[in-house]
């Protein structure tokens, strides 16, 4: 048997991403409440076969994440949903909220490893339509319980709610109120700048009736954000207003071989490498840190090298917090507004991160090196580092 017969990929070659689309961003109960987590992802998989003149038989893998479906493989969902055919796979990964980076660094994997050539990576997440969930009661007369997720960590280690966490990530780092409020102010004014510029044109995949991005709100001050209380725990800074909303939406990049982006001569981002580390569940919000210093550390490059970061904005304070500890300058961060302003779908948002790049790299010739990051419930974090390529 010619065992290189199962090899169509680059074996060692980096993976670039050639293609990126994402939907619009809905608040969740509103312009995409009846769209389910397949139906976000169907048109963005149409429209990447469109931007990359392919067929479906040229695509080795469909790869999502999800964390709040309705269970099941809601890849392979998607893929046939979009009509890509019945030979057109697919398989759904979890990593919280780093669920579609993490979907990312898989076909990347898979590219790097030789299995194939191109496979279309994100993530989807609908907490409009996502199912209740109960627990079983405990015995033949008891009564189903209902709660809200499945557990990041087992309780003796700690297993608090992101909110919780990010409180006591925002305290211990001395992140005042007042930062986490003008932080908050500026990621929604960057984000209606950039709308009104059209620079997320280029990137947006319509659907559900939805155009354009549903929760940048425009003229918000810090006045306006003072008046918050606090959300998570009494007499804490962390509040609604300087924190992420619930959201649904997706995104998708192409992830391809660099023989194959040689061959159609197509300009992308190509993934230098990537990092998961962990860190305690109690302050989970900071997995960012020790997978970003690994992650440049291994790659030679400093903070300062880095031309632009897109960082999941779950929390202003653990936003800052992880700036801090790292030495990132503000300016370098979400540059057209984060998660605070544009939203949180869970499983898209590590996908969207990648999107965000490669608008403001590649369609608009920006930064030649760009880093994406997550942190995730349990105590993770994810970052990818990515450069420009022509």
């Amino acid at each position: 048997m010619d065992a290189s017969a199962f090899r169509s990929g680059d074996p060692g070659g980096l993976p670039v991403i050639v293609a990126a689309r994402r939907t619009p961003i809905g608040t969740a109960g509103h312009a995409l409440r009846r769209v389910p987590a397949d139906a976000l992802a169907a048109p963005l998989l149409r429209a990447l076969l469109e931007d990359l003149g392919a067929v479906p038989e040229d695509i080795a893998d469909v790869v999502l994440g999800n964390v709040m479906g309705p269970g099941g493989n809601v890849a392979r969902v998607a893929a046939l949903a979009a009509g890509l055919g019945l030979g057109v796979t697919g398989v759904t990964v979890d990593r919280q909220c780093a669920s579609g980076l993490e979907a990312v660094n898989l076909a990347a994997t898979l590219v790097r490893a030789g299995c194939g050539v191109l496979y279309l990576a994100g993530g989807t997440e609908s907490p409009s339509t996502a199912p209740w969930r109960f627990a079983r009661p405990s015995g033949p007369t008891g009564l189903p319980r209902p709660y809200d997720r499945a557990p990041f960590a087992p309780p003796a280690v700690g297993d608090p709610d992101m909110g919780v966490a990010a409180e006591t990530v925002a305290r211990e780092a001395g992140v005042s109120r007042e930062r986490q409020d003008a932080y908050a102010v500026e990621s929604h004014a960057r984000a209606v700048a950039a709308q009104k510029a059209g620079r997320f044109d280029d990137e947006l995949v319509a659907v559900g009736g939805l155009a354009s991005d549903e929760r940048p709100r425009e003229g918000l001050t810090p006045a306006h954000l003072a008046r918050f209380p606090a959300a998570f725990v009494p007499g804490g800074t962390v509040t609604a207003g300087n924190s992420c909303g619930i959201n649904d939406g997706a995104a998708i990049v192409a992830v391809a071989s660099e023989s194959w982006r040689a061959a159609h001569s197509r300009p992308g981002l190509r993934i230098l490498g990537w990092e998961v580390a962990g860190v305690d569940p109690n302050r989970c919000g900071l997995g960012v840190v020790p997978a970003v210093q690994r992650l440049l550390e291994r790659a030679g490059l400093a903070p300062a090298d880095v031309g632009v970061v897109e960082i999941t904005e779950a929390f202003a304070g653990q936003v800052l917090a992880c700036l801090d500890a790292l030495g990132l300058e503000r300016d370098r961060v979400c540059p057209d507004g984060g998660a605070i302003a544009l939203g949180h779908p869970w499983a898209a948002s590590g996908a969207v991160l990648a999107v965000r790049l490669f608008t403001r790299m590649v369609r608009q010739d920006g930064p030649r090196i760009g880093l994406a990051a997550c942190a995730v419930g349990g105590g993770m974090g994810v970052a990818t580092l990515f450069e420009r390529v022509h």
